[in-house]
């Protein structure tokens, strides 16, 4: 090649890389977004994924995707932080799927369903059953797209002040539990609340209600609900596995460059596995503690459990018959859920219950 030739191409070159480096720039651009969380910083777990969310997004993209975390009330009052994303006046929120079943009882399979999925196959559901598909189509009419924002793993039954001895002991029940499952003990004579963390223990020492559930016994113990009910049960059959989402508006998710679409992904994933081990490496210490401070640990009767569970089928077939939205839903759940436990039956739940009575023989 001649020197002219050789200086042209070159030049030719370095003109199309000079071109190339505005169109990167465009798929990085500065954006500063705000996040409104429905939880109190004082509980590290559940809030803490927000802030895990903020960072990895910051720290991925060199600091260009800032997105700021406001606790519940900060920015709109923990309830509402579905409806701050749905009318735009934050891009994203963390919540609970359920909080919102007012609006619609579709909502509920999000987070949790009583008798529903544990926290492994919640996530095997979203990721790879289709559910998040199924729960993003929906969310759709509520101008949100839902990435994964964590699991509790399965949850307590909550503290009571007095002990529930049969299904008689539900009846006039006033009892702070969120989403779906305040439905089932409705049919059980129980009165639900929905209360938002932060205010569930002064409720629960003035009386004005009688029972409360949250998570479980790391939060629990942070949230003083010990001091105030002394009867702890188990299990929160209500939530096998509560799953959390960061909802984005729509408009604002679509909007994104697929860079940053993919790592908002990979961010909720990291806050998503974060907050499980989190829940699983704080419990069985603060359980200890609670049991030495003297909290009354409890399983639900047989007689309760048999109950609830047909309460719960009962109202999925009832809100089916008159919801198309939940029923699409429901079934495709359900029918997860089925071959879920063929197979945890073979091999999970032997393997768990030989170790627990391996370590309860010493």
């Amino acid at each position: 090649m001649k020197r002219r030739q050789f200086l042209t191409a070159a030049g030719a070159g370095l003109a199309t890389a000079a071109v190339a480096k505005p169109a990167i720039a465009q798929s990085s651009p500065e954006i500063k977004w705000r996040l409104t969380s429905s939880f109190p910083k004082s509980l590290d777990t559940i809030y803490g994924a927000s802030d895990t969310f903020a960072k990895y997004v910051s720290e991925m993209t060199d600091g260009k995707f800032q997105i700021q975390a406001f606790a519940a009330g900060e920015v709109v009052p923990g309830l509402q932080a579905l409806d701050a994303v749905t009318n735009a006046t934050v891009e994203v929120c963390h919540t609970a799927s359920y909080y919102y079943v007012g609006k619609d009882p579709t909502f509920a399979f999000g987070t949790a369903v009583p008798f529903g999925l544990n926290a492994r196959q919640q996530s095997a559901w979203f990721g790879q059953g289709g559910g998040m598909d199924l729960l993003n189509e929906f969310y759709a009419g509520y101008n949100a797209h839902a990435l994964v924002g964590g699991n509790t793993g399965c949850q307590m039954g909550g503290w009571y002040r007095k002990e529930i001895k049969t299904v008689a002991d539900l009846k006039g029940l006033k009892m702070r539990i969120g989403g779906f499952a305040g439905r089932v003990l409705t049919k059980l004579g129980s009165v639900p609340q929905q209360i938002a963390g932060g205010d569930i223990y002064p409720s629960l020492e003035k009386g004005t209600i009688d029972a409360a559930e949250w998570v479980g016994p790391y939060d629990d113990q942070k949230l003083g609900f010990n001091k105030v009910a002394p009867f702890y049960y188990y299990p929160g059959w209500w939530e096998g596995g509560a799953a959390l989402f960061f909802f984005i508006n729509k408009a604002k998710w679509e909007s994104l460059p697929k860079n940053y679409q993919a790592i908002l992904k990979a961010a909720s994933a990291a806050a998503d596995t974060e907050m499980q081990a989190k829940y699983d490496a704080k419990n069985p210490g603060a359980l200890k503690q609670l049991v030495a401070a003297g909290t009354q640990l409890r399983p639900f009767p047989q007689e309760v459990m048999e109950a609830c569970y047909k309460a719960a089928n009962e109202l999925y077939a009832e809100t089916s018959a008159q919801n198309a939205k939940f029923k699409k839903v429901h079934d495709a759940h359900m029918a997860f859920r089925n071959d879920q436990y063929l197979w945890w039956q073979v091999a999970e739940y032997t393997f768990d219950n030989f170790m627990i009575r391996a370590r309860a023989r010493g």
